[in-house]
């Protein structure tokens, strides 16, 4: 008990003399300086403690734990500020900066377990479903994630006779991506404008290094309408080279298969950052959710030039803003 005693005695006694030596240091410099810029030589001079004295290890509580900050973290907390002040940083290298902070307990972000969708009214505004086959769905999928009006889109196979199609035994399936669309937004020819341009519908049974029938070339319509806006488009095609034939097929739309969970937003799973910042959504949240269609053309880099550039500067001041949650591009 005496012990403890002397002991925190002592503490406070070093504590003391600490403070002294850093004032008699203060006024020592001010004196030589003719006293200018007492307010940047006193940042200094706590700077130089911090740097001499970052955390003693003798036993003895510090002194001031809320003056006790790690070398590093004022650093990166002072280019985060300087960045929001003149340059705009890359909003990868902030992130970096950030994982640190958070890691060195200087900053603490809280995401939710999960983000309120904005929900869609059926009664007042009914979805339309449209599938196409392109390729490889996980570029597919992509490819039309980011159109104003798209709500969702989902991977799958369709086009074959086989019940129950898995990735690795599809049948005659092909890759697939199903899209839910606002009709008031976008209509179905938009679609096969991004359809005819975001594919080689000459290549045949595939697309690139892609070969095999599950890569062809197909536009599922719903209705005697849908099938003559696709004949039309493909008539259209055809036209602007005589030299080789489109190969893309038309079917009436029969049963549509969502791939496993896995092949669902491919393009935004690679990307951990953008799935941290909307919240790391389940699988099943993930699927359906409007945002994650947005994002996982972003990160594929498949949006319009305009789109990217406005998601690139939403993001850019979400970290700068603190980092909420995105919920909407």
């Amino acid at each position: 008990m005496v012990a403890n005693k002397e002991k925190k005695k002592k503490c406070r006694e070093d504590d003391h003399r600490t403070k002294r030596k850093e004032k008699v240091l203060t006024e020592t410099v001010s004196r030589k300086q003719g006293g200018a810029q007492p307010e940047k030589e006193e940042n200094q001079n706590s700077r130089s403690s911090v740097r001499r004295n970052p955390g003693r290890v003798t036993g003895c509580k510090n002194s001031s734990e809320e003056d006790e900050v790690p070398g590093l973290r004022p650093y990166l907390i002072d280019q985060m500020k300087h960045s929001r002040r003149n340059v705009a940083v890359p909003h990868m290298i902030e992130f970096v900066i950030l994982s640190i902070l958070m890691a060195d307990g200087a900053l603490s972000i809280r995401f939710p377990d999960r983000i309120p969708e904005r929900l869609m009214d059926p009664t007042t505004q009914p979805l339309k479903t449209a599938v196409f086959a392109l390729g490889s769905f996980w570029r597919s999928e992509a490819v039309f994630g980011c159109f104003n009006g798209v709500v969702r889109t989902t991977v799958g196979y369709a086009g074959g006779s086989k019940t129950n199609p898995e990735f690795r035994s599809l049948g005659d399936h092909a890759e697939s991506v199903q899209i839910e669309y606002d009709p008031k937004l976008i209509h179905f020819r938009q679609l096969l404008e991004a359809f005819w341009s975001s594919h080689d519908s000459r290549q045949v049974f595939g697309q690139g290094p892609d070969v095999g029938h599950q890569y062809r070339s197909i536009i599922f319509t719903n209705g005697t309408e849908e099938a003559r806006l696709a004949a039309v488009s493909k008539e259209r095609e055809q036209t602007k080279s005589k030299s080789s034939i489109v190969t893309t097929q038309i079917q009436q739309l029969g049963l549509f298969y969502p791939a496993e969970p896995e092949h669902q937003k491919f393009e935004l799973k690679r990307n951990p950052f953008l799935l941290q910042l909307i919240g790391n959504l389940q699988e099943e949240e993930l699927a359906r959710s409007n945002l994650a269609a947005n994002l996982n053309g972003y990160a594929a880099e498949l949006c319009p030039p305009r789109t990217q550039k406005l998601i690139d500067t939403k993001i850019n001041d979400i970290i700068r803003k603190g980092w909420p949650i995105l919920r909407e591009v």
